[in-house]
């Protein structure tokens, strides 16, 4: 067993009833599991959603985590993403504010490079909306931070991930 910390991804479905969004992460905190981020949406029927979990553990407390979740009756089925091909993208949003005419210009060019879109402009700020992996997205929030200091507000979902149709793991 692999006692090195790592982040680990869970796909979750559960019933979509008052209170299970409540419980699971009650599980994490009541076990003080490092959770790092809980995306939950619904699925292709009303009665069941699907949790995106990733958090930082163990092998052996990715196994516990597994375990107790799978034990909840509210949970239909645990999926262990980890070590499987899946397309995963994650949501950032980047208001960058009080912007001269190069900064602007050097938004714009990040932008680009990035492949992320101007969603909305002002006179002298602007919002990025990104839909990347979260290493990319980590990427670009330490550019933006590091040329525009506290200009900067992020706002980021975490990630959504589906196991790939095919062998390419893009993650």
């Amino acid at each position: 067993m692999d006692h090195t910390m790592k982040n680990r991804f869970i796909a979750l479905y559960v019933e979509n009833d008052v209170g299970v969004l409540a419980k699971v992460s009650g599980l994490f905190s009541g076990k003080s599991y490092n959770l790092q981020s809980l995306t939950v949406g619904m699925t292709e029927r009303d009665d069941v959603s699907r949790m995106t979990i990733c958090v930082s553990s163990d092998d052996v407390t990715f196994e516990q985590i597994k375990k107790q979740l799978n034990s909840m009756v509210e949970v239909i089925k645990v999926l262990d993403l980890t070590c499987v091909p899946v397309c995963m993208k994650e949501i950032l949003y980047a208001k960058i504010k009080n912007l001269d005419h190069d900064g602007m210009d050097a938004v714009f060019r990040i932008a680009e490079t990035f492949r992320v879109r101007v969603k909305d402009i002002g006179i002298d700020s602007l919002i990025l909306e990104c839909m990347q992996t979260e290493r990319k997205n980590n990427e670009l929030v330490a550019l933006l931070k590091q040329q525009f200091h506290n200009k900067v507000e992020i706002v980021r979902g975490g990630p959504v991930a589906i196991e790939s149709i095919s062998t390419t793991d893009s993650k």
